[in-house]
């Protein structure tokens, strides 16, 4: 399975970056995406930044990480980690 992590970036360094989340820090290549500033959130995938994100985008993606962490833990119940979906209509 192939996972992006939505990550901080914390310093920039020419195209390479130290970015956090979940409690981890790591360096990022920045090659893929256009001069992001301190503080963006970025979608991380083996060590690459693919896209920026909205802070909205990475908290929903976080959530659902959440979640997976969450049933491989034995948890049944995962609504409360996709509020943005429970009771909505599929469009």
């Amino acid at each position: 399975m192939c996972i992006g992590i939505p990550m901080r970036i914390e310093s920039v360094d020419g195209v390479m970056a130290i970015c956090e989340s979940r409690g981890s820090r790591q360096h990022v290549s920045l090659a893929l995406v256009d001069d992001p500033p301190m503080g963006t959130w970025i979608l991380a995938y083996q060590g690459t930044a693919v896209r920026t994100m909205t802070p909205e985008e990475a908290a929903e993606t976080a959530a659902a990480l959440d979640a997976l962490e969450a049933v491989m833990a034995g948890e049944q119940d995962v609504d409360l980690f996709f509020a943005d979906l429970v009771g909505r209509e599929p469009q």
